[in-house]
């Protein structure tokens, strides 16, 4: 009902009687007078006059159901959108629900992780009403081997998604980290449950810092959005564009599983790339130039000795020397 009386107020443009409302949900005014409530109390600004109505003047910067759907134009993905106010972790919360049979597109969004979590187990700071923290369920028809793929696909995405929506000029760490500035605005953690050859399901999980105003000194290579731009932004804007531009990628990438026609774009926004790095694989660290991005998403190096290495996604912690690491 709450989105309802949302949606006809912003169609409204102007002042609603409670009568007309509540003949178009067919509850009583007094049940149309609750839920403007519950808006103001999550604070939307709704004006109210005994001869007029009601009428939204201002949305707040939330995320929930109603907000993204309301926005979101996507065939596929955010068809069913769950929010919580407060998980342990937005990419459990999606597992779980895979495993109980929730369509592919399904989303999971939160206002406040307790347990969220980065690549190698690492803690992911995220408070309440300034990030998003979002996970999607997917059920493509791929190979184990080619989900790291969609990893890569959901970088660039966000990456894109960030600069159409800030102005920003992002780089990605390879293989996933989206970067402003030379510090991390944005993690993606892919999990999947699969068989030899058969996935169940995947879970992308996505961590942004949009209007944080600071870090702990422990995180010194983190930053927001607003911390570089000096401005906060809309949280659903960049999570509009995001699914948009993710969704078309991704059944291209179901119909032609493979990378060919993505490199380009990553490529050229790749911050790894023509840079000397510290790569840590099996306990053992050595240095190398990043050369290219192999057709499966691997970091291409160059030893010292000019011998060509290639580096798998998923087994290595890459670093750079100087600046971001």
């Amino acid at each position: 009902m709450k989105e309802f009386v949302l949606k006809f107020l912003r169609d409204q443009g102007k002042y609603a009687s409670g009568e007309e409302i509540s003949q178009k949900l067919g509850v009583t005014r007094a049940s149309v007078w609750k839920i403007i409530k519950k808006l103001q109390a999550e604070g939307y600004t709704i004006q109210s006059s005994p001869r007029k109505g009601y009428r939204l003047v201002e949305t707040p910067n939330v995320i929930t159901r109603e907000e993204v759907a309301n926005i979101l134009q996507t065939q596929l993905l955010g068809k069913n959108i769950q929010y919580y106010e407060e998980v342990d972790s937005t990419n459990n919360k999606a597992k779980e629900v895979a495993r109980l049979g929730a369509s592919e597109g399904t989303i999971i969004l939160a206002d406040k992780q307790t347990l969220g979590r980065g690549r190698l187990g690492r803690h992911w700071s995220s408070p309440a009403k300034v990030g998003i923290w979002m996970s999607i369920v997917l059920r493509p028809q791929l190979l184990p081997y080619q989900v790291s793929q969609l990893t890569l696909i959901a970088g660039v995405n966000m990456c894109e998604a960030i600069q159409e929506v800030t102005g920003l000029e992002c780089k990605i760490k390879w293989p996933n980290d989206v970067v402003v500035n030379g510090k991390k605005v944005c993690g993606i953690l892919t999990e999947m449950s699969a068989e030899m050859e058969r996935i169940n399901h995947i879970v992308v999980g996505i961590g942004v810092n949009v209007n944080h105003k600071s870090f702990p000194e422990e995180l010194p290579h983190a930053t927001s959005l607003a911390i570089e731009a000096k401005k906060d932004y809309s949280r659903r804007d960049i999570i509009k564009a995001f699914l948009e531009k993710f969704e078309r990628d991704y059944i291209q990438y179901k119909e032609n599983p493979t990378l060919i026609s993505i490199l380009p774009r990553y490529e050229a926004s790749c911050i790894t790339l023509n840079n000397r790095v510290r790569i840590i694989m099996n306990n053992e660290e050595f240095i190398a130039q990043a050369i290219k991005i192999g057709e499966q998403g691997d970091l291409i190096v160059r030893m010292n000795n000019g011998e060509e290495k290639t580096i798998v996604s998923g087994e290595v912690s890459v670093r750079g020397l100087y600046g971001y690491s």
